[in-house]
């Protein structure tokens, strides 16, 4: 169990993206600090890899040092038995298309999964999400 990455994320939790042409700086934060300009991306540019790559570096653990979701099926180790802060991948869409969801695991029950992350209703927050919808829960 990484306590220390959850950690770390928690103390982001409630950050949230500001709507209109105003962009939140602490949202920005985590695309400048993992080496993305954050002048140039926006608080509404899908930021649930760059959060979860923020905490990574934060706890100096393996990272992808991507902005996709999918990046982090290539990172850590694969695990069955996931425990708390393992980091978890969702497909969106279909499991075909490029597109995903990354966050850290909180809890799973029969049909849900709950994740702590970035970009979950536009902020960061522990969410549910669908067990159908996994493609992999891995340990960094």
């Amino acid at each position: 169990m990484n306590l220390n990455l959850i950690n770390i994320a928690l103390s982001q939790y409630g950050i949230k993206e500001i709507t209109g042409k105003q962009d939140n700086p602490e949202v920005l934060k985590y695309f400048n600090e993992i080496g993305f300009n954050g002048k140039l991306l926006k608080d509404e540019t899908s930021w649930c890899s760059a959060f979860v790559n923020w905490v990574a570096l934060k706890a100096k653990v393996e990272r992808t040092n991507k902005l996709n979701a999918r990046s982090w099926l290539n990172v850590g180790l694969e695990v069955t038995a996931p425990e708390m802060g393992d980091v978890v991948i969702f497909w969106r869409e279909s499991k075909e298309s490029w597109k995903g969801h990354v966050g850290f695991f909180i809890r799973a029950t029969d049909n849900w999964i709950y994740v702590l992350g970035g970009n979950q209703n536009n902020q960061v927050k522990i969410s549910a999400y669908p067990k159908n919808r996994l493609l992999a829960y891995r340990r960094i």
